[in-house]
């Protein structure tokens, strides 16, 4: 890429940067993994230098965001659980983000909205965890529109403050050429890849022994001696449960592991 071709890269910015925002805010809050915090900023900065109107700018990030979750908040309350684990296989988060998450959308409720889109895993699915929650429509709409302002107003507002700094940066960036690019696209590759690996990692850290539903009925039947502690959250249980089960949280199963017998078989119900 030439310095012609990176002129013209950051003037296209310029001449379209309200529905680059719109669209690229939709894709992040849509679960794709394309971080839009460096475009909010650059966004703010551009405002700074009078090449775009920061609160169009706003605007545009909220459409975006606001579409996105009304999606999701829809699928929430249609499909419940089954969206919440779709997100859980898509999203390279770690699968006990999706758990944590939910811990803090039951201790706050709609609150959680109001920073939700700070918190990786939180923003993937609070929306659709406010849609199984069966609040109406209009309540979830007015926290929702808060939290989007506060998050994307703080981060072109900063763009904003700091525009002269960032204007330092876009001249560095035309006069460096590919190089500077090809860094960044190299950076954005490399954060996508330790994310994977994470997940990776985290996923064959649960690989332990498994026990089909089937397999368990057969041997409670027989009236094996089993103990079977109950780790799914409120949001995910539903009308059934396994006989005998004891309830626990996974936040409280160390401070209540003394509670655990020591003799029998432990089986942990998770899902």
């Amino acid at each position: 890429m030439t310095n012609v071709e990176i002129t013209e890269t950051i003037r296209f910015v310029e001449r379209h940067g309200y529905a680059l925002l719109f669209f690229w805010v939709l894709a992040e809050q849509g679960a794709l993994p394309v971080p839009s915090l460096p475009l909010l900023v650059a966004a703010g900065a551009l405002a700074g230098a009078g090449k775009m109107n920061a609160a169009a700018a706003v605007a545009s990030c909220v459409a975006g965001a606001l579409l996105a979750d009304c999606v999701w908040f829809y699928f929430g309350r249609r499909r419940g659980k089954r969206v919440l684990r779709f997100l859980c296989r898509v999203s390279l988060s770690p699968d006990s983000c999706v758990h944590t998450t939910e811990s803090a959308f039951l201790k706050y409720g709609l609150k959680t909205l109001l920073i939700s889109k700070f918190v990786p895993g939180l923003n993937t699915v609070a929306a659709p965890l406010a849609g199984d929650s069966g609040v109406g429509l209009a309540r979830f709409l007015a926290i929702d529109v808060i939290g989007i302002v506060a998050w994307c107003g703080s981060y072109i507002g900063a763009g904003y403050v700091f525009a002269d700094q960032l204007e330092k940066v876009f001249s560095y960036i035309e006069r460096f050429g590919s190089g500077l690019i090809l860094l960044a696209l190299a950076l954005f590759a490399a954060w996508i890849t330790w994310k994977f690996v994470q997940r990776r990692r985290f996923l064959k850290q649960l690989k332990v022994a498994r026990i089909t539903p089937q397999e368990l009925r057969c041997r409670i039947d027989a009236g094996e001696d089993l103990y079977i502690v109950d780790l799914r959250s409120s949001l995910q249980a539903d009308s059934s449960s396994v006989p005998g089960a004891v309830r626990f949280s996974a936040e409280d199963l160390t401070a209540k592991s003394s509670q655990i017998p020591r003799g029998r078989e432990i089986i942990l119900f998770c899902s």
